[in-house]
């Protein structure tokens, strides 16, 4: 009667498990789209059929002359708008784009090392795309005065070339009526980082008071429920503001915020973060500015800063340098800019979370991993195996208390029988023998316990380094930042339909739930019927919990197990009172 207590106490806890997981799965850890429907970043769908306000006016910030806003503009497919007007070229290794000479915006970027799937044919990640198109999200400079006019979202600015490229700056020039030239002289790296120096050169007869500012401006949110702002991945606005690293303010914030904005009294760079995509402001090395992180108007977000208002006599001039990061969050290059540029906690765009110390040099082992064999599945195969040879010790630890446990096994069978009725003195006396017999019972847990942060720490690096994207191991895994899309409810994909998340169990899950329970199988059986049960159905009940995850981790896991197999087995020769049956 008691094992049958047991064994429906067993499947109710793992069902409870079953279930409970997929909601805290959801909410705290949420698992990647299948690699062919990877979604562009400025092209998402979602936005309204026309654009409540115009974009790119300064909103959150005072100035002494407010923004006109212009009409609403319908929306246009992306490849209409940019075939219209007058553009200036971007090229670098890195990225393909144009300034808009009507407004002088980037409004046009996209990632030529990036595809938006991993179809041979995709075309490259959008980053950029210009106003009234469906997901507008552009970078622009500007000024604010009183008492002249001056450039802004209509104006045409004249340009002194004809591409922007690493070894080409270019000069935008446009004059007001009373004297006033503005320049803009853009300039770019073989990256992502594009450096803007705004000149105001007053030829007037009265002296000006002005003030020049950078934003990012962006309509709609990411539509991919995977670029959604989670517990553990931080999506929306952010930066290094009044001090501090901010990942606590999403899109919906914004529009609940007093005034629909939020300010900062100092700013080291802030703008929108996507998983792997990054648009950013940077004011000059040390430049003291007030910024803010607002929206506008419904369905639009802005991030901006200012720089106090400087009076220029006439024949003198003024020079502010901004600086723009329109790109992928590669973790080398971030780290480049924050030492080499001085844009304190840029890497920090990415949200490694409290781990960070952790996380990083793992992602950075099996970046080197990745370089030396070639093949992303390889580097997480020979990860797992450094970690296993640096876990050995600790494993020998491990069997050694479980032979022990196993030796003392009978005297603590007659102890429990002995002292069944009082609890109490039963652990006491189990305690007893543990010291005197000189053993952990805890010691079996211990390389468990420090499974958990690695595994932890390899799933951020897959969910958030854009250098696990599509890449492919072998076979049928061509992304292991996805999970594993041979779903064997579906017979692999000859049926027309996409099991549910709780039932799509690819082969890798198969083979994780395969190689515990034959791990499981090698250990020494639990004298608890409850736990002897609870361990029969844990390889299944991993293997559910598993298979939407990232097969880069179901990979390592599986790797994982099958050393532990091996290792276990040359463990038994060592300490063949692990197999052997108890004394009676």
């Amino acid at each position: 009667m008691d094992d049958k207590r047991n064994l429906i106490a067993a499947i109710l806890l793992s069902v409870a498990i079953l279930i409970g997981w997929n909601f805290v799965a959801e909410r705290f850890f949420p698992t990647p789209d299948q690699p062919d429907v990877t979604k562009t970043v400025a092209g998402a769908n979602g936005a309204p059929a026309t654009a409540p306000t115009a974009q790119g006016q300064p909103s959150a910030l005072p100035a002494p002359t407010a923004a006109t806003p212009a009409a609403a503009q319908a929306i246009r497919p992306v490849d209409v708008v940019l075939a219209e007007g007058q553009r200036i070229p971007i090229e670098t290794p890195a990225i393909r784009g144009s300034i808009n000479l009507v407004g002088a915006r980037i409004d046009d970027i996209t990632l030529t090392k990036y595809r938006q799937t991993i179809k041979k044919d995709s075309p490259a990640v959008r980053l950029f795309a210009p106003g009234g198109t469906p997901a507008a999200y552009f970078a622009s400079l500007g000024w604010t005065a009183q008492g002249i006019q001056l450039p802004g979202a209509g104006t045409v600015w004249t340009a002194n070339g004809t591409k922007l490229t690493p070894t080409t700056p270019v000069t935008l020039s446009w004059t007001n009526t009373t004297g006033q030239t503005f320049r803009i002289e853009y300039s770019i790296d073989a990256n992502y980082l594009i450096t803007a120096k705004q000149t105001v050169v007053n030829a007037g007869t009265a002296p000006v008071s002005l003030s020049s500012f950078a934003l990012i401006d962006r309509l709609g949110k990411p539509t991919d429920p995977h670029e959604v702002d989670s517990w553990t991945i931080h999506v929306g606005p952010t930066g290094y503001l009044d001090g501090k690293s901010v990942f606590d303010i999403d899109y919906d914030d914004l529009e609940e915020a007093p005034n629909r904005s939020v300010r900062y009294t100092s700013a080291g760079w802030l703008g929108f973060t996507d998983k792997y995509w990054l648009a950013a402001i940077v004011p000059a090395k040390g430049e003291r500015v007030t910024a803010a992180i607002s929206s506008p108007a419904t369905n639009n977000y802005q991030t901006l800063f200012a720089r106090d208002f400087t009076q220029v006599a006439p024949g003198q001039q003024l020079t502010a340098t901004s600086r723009i990061f329109a790109g992928a969050k590669e973790v080398e290059i971030l780290e480049t800019y924050q030492d080499d540029q001085g844009i304190t906690r840029l890497s920090n765009a990415i949200d490694w979370g409290w781990f960070e110390f952790f996380e990083v040099p793992i992602f950075k082992l099996l970046h080197w991993l990745f370089e030396k064999v070639g093949n992303f599945g390889l580097a997480i195969m020979a990860l797992t195996l450094i970690i296993r040879l640096l876990m050995f010790p600790i494993a020998n630890r491990q069997f050694s208390s479980m032979a022990q446990m196993r030796v003392v096994q009978p005297k603590m069978k007659a102890l429990q029988e002995r002292y069944k009725d009082d609890k109490p003195r039963m652990q006491q006396e189990l305690m007893k023998l543990y010291k005197d017999e000189k053993i952990n019972p805890l010691a079996g847990c211990l390389p468990i316990v420090i499974q958990i942060p690695i595994f932890y720490a390899l799933y951020k690096v897959l969910m958030l380094a854009i250098e696990m994207r599509h890449q492919p191991f072998i076979l049928w895994i061509k992304d292991l930042s996805a999970p594993d899309p041979l779903h064997i409810l579906n017979l692999f994909g000859l049926l027309p339909f996409t099991p549910p998340s709780i039932l799509a169990i690819g082969l890798l899950a198969v083979i994780l739930g395969v190689t515990m329970w034959l791990q499981f199988r090698l250990n020494p059986a639990p004298a608890d019927p409850v736990q002897a049960q609870v361990f029969k159905i844990m390889p299944w009940l991993f293997m559910f919990i598993m298979a939407p995850f990232a097969a880069g981790l179901l990979l390592y896991w599986i790797t994982n197990n099958i050393l532990s197999i091996g290792q276990q087995q040359w463990m038994y020769r060592k300490f063949p009172a692990l197999k052997a049956a108890p004394a009676k």
